[in-house]
């Protein structure tokens, strides 16, 4: 017999609560700026801290560029503001939590 999720009560296999997390979180912010030597790059903030590294690692991966993720933020090498909202959705954000400045 399979395991239940405490969380959300279904069976594990099925388990909706990661889902229902990413819908529920607070606003995301993206914006870009210059830092040492005149380089751009994209900053993304008010992701979970639970998911801010497997974020970080698809959207360096999806965007080809390297980056970072500490301090309750990511910070992507380069100008990649126009394409995060996009990749951000396709990793199960929602659109209207997505604000990029």
């Amino acid at each position: 017999m399979s395991e239940i999720c405490p969380k959300c009560g279904l069976p594990l296999e099925i388990c909706a609560c990661e889902a229902l997390e990413k819908e529920e979180s607070k606003k995301i912010k993206v914006f870009e700026t210059k830092k040492k030597f005149r380089k751009l790059v994209t900053i993304i903030e008010g992701l979970d801290d639970a998911d801010l590294s497997k974020t970080a690692k698809d959207l360096k991966q999806k965007l080809a560029c390297g980056g970072t993720a500490k301090d309750g933020m990511i910070v992507l090498q380069g100008a990649h503001k126009e394409k995060v909202k996009g990749v951000l959705v396709s990793l199960g954000y929602l659109p209207e939590s997505i604000n990029v400045v």
